[in-house]
């Protein structure tokens, strides 16, 4: 990517290297595991502090940032944040609304938010709450030791954590939790893997908008995304854990899925064809 022309956002908190008390340690050993297991949850931060034992009705402990990060990573994703929020923001305002940029949380280990005690083994996570996202860039080592090597990759997963943050913006998350909370976990998890198609699709609207503005696509990048997408989804990573593909516990979509879904929003830019909910016959009243 030719990201280096392009303005890093201010909204990045850098928390690495500080200590966070309390909560469930993990040791290193068992993250692909835990990622797995995050994965099948949804990526919810509160369930997951449920099945480890956690609380995630803690308030965040209080943190100082760092200041603007100084390593080529921090730099390259507060890139990528900015360009996020260029996009989304011609976007709204095409639409005649306000866009509301999230903040991006660096960490290392395990953090605190609004969502409670969190270790890196999640790997990264959008919490509605307070309205950030949270990545500890050790994931991207364990993305690409799973298939989706490349700067591009790591460009899809802020675009698809931003993605979560339209969804709150836009009210389709709490709608979806409502639908949620009156069927039965099958039905649950269907809905979970449409909010996160969606998000995929978003990811790919990004990247055609940030494209046509700034020129930062090279060749290679978007099959470093598909590669990325196909990487993480339910059915390949239930093989790579040596487990049975039930399609009723996918929480994020196949592989195929959601690669077909970022394709979408690459190849056409529009909001409107990321509407994996009316594909799905669902329509919000």
């Amino acid at each position: 990517m030719r990201w280096r022309q392009s303005r890093q956002s201010s909204n990045v908190e850098d928390r690495r290297g500080q200590r966070v008390s309390g909560g469930v340690k993990i040791g290193g050993g068992a993250g692909l595991v835990i990622l797995l297991v995050v994965i099948l949850l949804g990526g919810d931060p509160q369930q997951i502090l449920q099945l480890l034992g956690g609380d995630g009705g803690q308030p965040p402990a209080s943190s100082v940032p760092s200041g603007p990060p100084s390593d080529e990573t921090a730099q390259f994703l507060a890139s990528v944040l900015g360009m996020t929020e260029d996009v989304w923001s011609e976007i709204f305002a095409d639409a005649g609304a306000r866009y509301s940029p999230p903040t991006m949380v660096l960490f290392s280990q395990a953090v605190e938010s609004a969502c409670g005690f969190t270790t890196a083994a999640t790997g990264p996570f959008y919490c509605p709450p307070d309205r950030k996202l949270y990545l500890d860039t050790s994931f991207f080592e364990e993305l690409a030791q799973m298939g989706g090597p490349g700067d591009f990759a790591q460009a899809y997963v802020i675009g698809h954590e931003v993605g979560h943050h339209i969804q709150t913006l836009t009210g389709t998350s709490d709608w979806v939790r409502q639908l949620q909370a009156r069927g039965d976990q099958t039905a649950g998890n269907r809905l979970q893997v449409l909010m996160e198609l969606q998000a995929d699709c978003y990811a790919g609207v990004w990247a055609n908008h940030i494209n046509r503005m700034q020129r930062v696509l090279e060749p290679g990048d978007v099959q470093e995304g598909l590669a990325a997408a196909a990487a993480i989804g339910d059915d390949r990573l239930l093989r790579r854990a040596g487990r049975e593909v039930a399609p009723e516990s996918f929480t994020h979509g196949t592989s195929a899925q959601r690669q077909r879904w970022l394709r979408i929003g690459i190849e056409t830019g529009d909001v409107d064809r990321c509407d994996t909910f009316a594909e799905a016959g669902l329509t919000r009243g």
